[in-house]
C-alpha cells in the first residue's frame, strides 16, 4: 500500500510538473505575442521609436527610425548615438539624457541635429524617459523621435518674413495701425507714436479712443465706420488738431483684416500726414486763384494778368459773359484789391427797377420832386463817393438812363432829380452785362458812344464748359464752403459724379455748379457725393448721354459690319473705307465682339 500510494504521490508531482511546464509555455506563448504585437504596432507608426541603454548604445529601434536616420535596423542596434551627430551635438544631447537619467522626469519636445548615413543633416525632435527594471534600477531610455526638418525650415523662412514683414511695418513713414472688431489696438508701428501721439509699447491691448489723448480724435468716425460696415474706407482726409502739431492734416485708409477662412477680425489703418502736401496744395491754390476768384485754366491766367494792370487804375472797366460766370465776384476783386478798397462798394442791379425808380436809384432826388417823394434821398453814386459803384445788368436800361450815365462818365457829375445842381462823382465805374452790346448798338437799343465809354477795357468771363480744368478747383471750394455751413464732412465726389461734372455744359455756369453741389449737401449722408444726390436734370443728362452713345455704339457697330462684309474682311480696305487707321479697326472688332458672316467666311483675306 505503501508503494502504491508512494506510486499515486509520485504520478501526482509529475501532473504537476507538467501543468507549471504548460504555464510557462503558454506565458512564453503570450510573452512572444505581445512582444510581435508591440514590434507590430511599433513599426506601424510614423514617428521614430528608439531604446539606448545608459551608455547611449541602440538596443531597439522601430523601421521609423531607421527610416529617418538612413541605417538599416541592422547597422543601428548597438551603434552608439554619438557615430550619427556632430561632437557639439552629441554632448548637447548627452546633457538633456543625463539630466532625466538624473531626475527621472521625462523630457519632452527637446529637438537636436543628426546626420543621416549618406551625409545628410536633419533636425529631430525627441521625447525622453527611463526606463528601469523590474526591480526599479535604471537600465536605458527609451525615445520617441520626429523628423521636423521641414517645420524648422518653414518656421526659420517665416521668421525671416515676419522679420522683412516688421522691418517694412516699422520703416514706413506712414502710421499704421491694426483694430480688432471691437477698436482694441492689436498693433502700431513708430510712425503712428509721431503723428497720432500712440505709443505702441504703452497701447497694444487698449481701446483705440482710450490711447488718443494729443488730439481732438477726429478720426474715430471713419474708423468706427470701417468696422461697422467691414468695408474699405480710401483716403478720408480729417484735419487732427494735434496739440503739438497745430496745422497736421491727415488721410485716412483702412482695409479689413480676415482670417484664413474669411472671418472678419478687424481693420488695419493707414495714417498719412499730407501736412506739408496740403502747404503746397494752398500754395498752388493761391497761384490758381486772384483773390477769391479761382481757376488754373490759360484763360482764367490772362484775366488775373489783366486783374493785376487794373486794380489800381481808375479806368472803366465792362465785365462780360454769360449769367453765373462770376462778373460780379470779378468786379468787387478789383475793388477790394485797389486803392479804393477802404472806401465803399455800391451794387445796383439795373435789370431789377423801372426807368423812374432807376434813375432815383442811381442818382438820388429831393423832397416833391414827384408822386411820393416826400424827402430827399441820397442816390448810389452819391453813397459810393470815393469808391466803387457796380452797373449790374447795364445791357438793360433804357435809352434816357444811358444818356444820363454819359454825361457821368464824361462829366464826372451828376444832378439829382427834381435838382439842377450838381454833385461831383467821385467814384469808380464797373459794369457788367450778360447780354451781347455790340449786337443791342446795331439793334439800336444801345447807345454806341456809350458802350465805347465802357469798354475802355473789357474782361471777358468764359463760360464754365471753356474752362473745364478749372471744375475740379471749384468742386474743392464749393466743399470748403457747404461742409462749413452744413456742418458735414464731406471730402469728394464718386468716379461717376466726376465724369458728368466734366461732360455736362453747365448752361447756369459756376452759379449751377454751386446749386447742384449744394443739394447733393443736402441729400448725401455720407463721405461721398454720389449720382442719386445731384439735381434731376444732372442725373436726366446721364441718362440721356448713357442712351446716346448706346445708340451712337449701334450705329458704329453696323457701319462697321458692313463695310467689313462689303470688303469681305479685307481690315486694310475696311479701315481706308471708313478713314480710321486699322489699329482703331482691330479694336472696334474687338470692342463689338465682330465676326465675318458665313457667305464672307471663306472669301475673307486679311492684309
Amino acid at each position: 500500500m505503501d508503494k502504491e500510494m508512494r506510486s499515486g504521490e509520485s504520478g501526482r508531482n509529475l501532473n504537476i510538473l507538467k501543468v507549471k511546464s504548460s504555464d510557462h509555455k503558454n506565458a512564453e506563448k503570450t510573452l512572444r505575442a505581445l512582444e510581435e504585437r508591440q514590434q507590430t504596432i511599433l513599426g506601424g507608426i510614423e514617428e521614430g521609436y528608439i531604446e539606448v541603454d545608459v551608455n547611449g548604445t541602440t538596443v531597439f529601434c522601430n523601421n521609423s527610425f531607421s527610416r529617418i536616420t538612413g541605417y538599416p535596423m541592422e547597422e543601428l542596434i548597438g551603434l552608439n548615438f554619438r557615430e550619427y551627430m556632430t561632437e557639439s551635438m552629441a554632448n548637447t544631447v548627452f546633457a538633456a539624457y543625463n539630466k532625466v537619467y538624473n531626475s527621472g522626469v521625462h523630457n519632452k519636445g527637446f529637438y537636436y541635429e543628426i546626420i543621416t548615413k549618406n551625409g545628410v543633416k536633419r533636425i529631430i525632435e525627441n521625447s525622453i524617459s527611463l526606463i528601469r527594471d523590474s526591480e526599479g534600477h535604471r537600465k536605458g531610455f527609451r525615445s520617441v523621435v520626429r523628423d521636423i526638418t521641414d517645420r524648422k525650415l518653414a518656421e526659420k523662412e517665416l521668421q525671416m518674413h515676419r522679420s522683412h514683414l516688421k522691418a517694412i511695418f516699422e520703416s514706413g513713414k506712414d502710421a499704421i495701425i491694426t483694430f480688432d472688431s471691437d477698436m482694441v489696438v492689436v498693433e502700431a508701428n513708430t510712425a503712428a507714436e509721431n503723428i497720432c501721439g500712440l505709443a505702441a509699447k504703452k497701447n497694444i491691448g487698449r481701446v483705440f479712443p482710450d490711447c488718443l489723448t494729443q488730439c481732438d480724435k477726429n478720426c474715430l468716425d471713419v474708423i468706427q465706420e470701417a468696422l461697422r460696415s467691414k468695408i474699405m474706407i480710401n483716403e478720408y482726409q480729417i484735419k487732427c488738431n494735434h496739440h503739438h502739431r497745430h496745422q497736421q492734416r491727415v488721410i485716412v485708409t483702412s482695409s479689413r483684416l480676415l482670417s484664413p477662412n474669411d472671418k472678419f477680425m478687424g481693420i488695419v489703418v493707414v495714417v498719412r500726414d499730407i501736412t506739408r502736401l496740403s502747404n503746397l496744395e494752398q500754395e498752388l491754390r493761391e497761384k490758381n486763384q486772384f483773390q477769391k476768384i479761382i481757376g488754373k485754366s490759360g484763360k482764367m491766367q490772362d484775366i488775373y494778368e489783366l486783374l493785376n494792370l487794373l486794380i489800381d487804375l481808375e479806368t472803366t472797366v465792362l465785365i462780360t459773359g454769360a449769367s453765373g460766370t462770376g462778373k460780379s465776384l470779378v468786379a468787387k476783386t478789383i475793388h477790394y484789391s485797389g486803392n479804393r478798397a477802404l472806401k465803399p462798394m455800391v451794387t445796383v442791379n439795373c435789370s431789377a427797377l423801372s426807368e423812374g425808380l432807376l434813375e432815383s436809384e442811381l442818382f438820388g432826388h429831393v423832397k416833391g420832386s414827384f408822386t411820393g417823394a416826400i424827402k430827399d434821398n441820397q442816390g448810389r453814386f452819391q453813397a459810393a463817393s470815393g469808391g466803387t459803384i457796380l452797373l449790374d445788368e447795364i445791357g438793360d436800361v433804357s435809352l434816357r438812363i444811358q444818356l444820363k450815365l454819359l454825361g457821368v462818365l464824361e462829366e464826372k457829375e451828376f444832378e439829382r432829380v427834381g435838382e439842377s445842381v450838381p454833385i461831383k462823382a467821385n467814384v469808380r465805374v464797373i459794369a457788367c452785362t450778360n447780354r451781347d452790346l455790340e449786337e443791342k448798338v446795331k439793334l439800336g437799343e444801345f447807345r454806341e458812344d456809350l458802350y465805347y465809354r465802357l469798354k475802355v477795357v473789357e474782361v471777358k468771363m468764359p463760360s464754365l464748359r471753356e474752362r473745364v480744368e478749372d471744375i475740379p478747383l471749384l468742386v474743392e471750394y464749393f466743399l470748403g464752403v457747404f461742409n462749413k455751413n452744413f456742418s458735414k464732412n464731406i471730402h469728394g465726389l464718386s468716379d461717376e459724379v466726376v465724369e458728368i461734372f466734366m461732360s455736362y455744359p453747365w448752361p447756369g455756369n459756376i452759379r449751377e455748379l454751386g446749386h447742384s453741389i449744394e443739394h447733393a449737401f443736402i441729400l448725401c449722408r455720407g463721405p461721398i457725393i454720389c449720382l442719386e444726390h445731384l439735381p434731376v436734370e444732372i442725373r436726366g443728362y446721364h441718362d440721356d448721354r448713357q442712351r446716346i452713345g448706346k445708340k451712337r455704339s449701334v450705329k458704329e457697330r453696323e457701319e462697321i459690319l458692313t463695310v467689313l462684309d462689303k470688303t469681305y474682311w479685307n481690315k486694310a480696305k475696311a479701315a481706308r473705307l471708313l478713314g480710321i487707321d486699322r489699329s482703331t479697326l482691330y479694336r472696334k472688332i474687338h470692342k463689338y465682339r465682330l465676326s465675318k458672316s458665313e457667305e464672307n467666311m471663306w472669301r475673307a483675306t486679311d492684309m
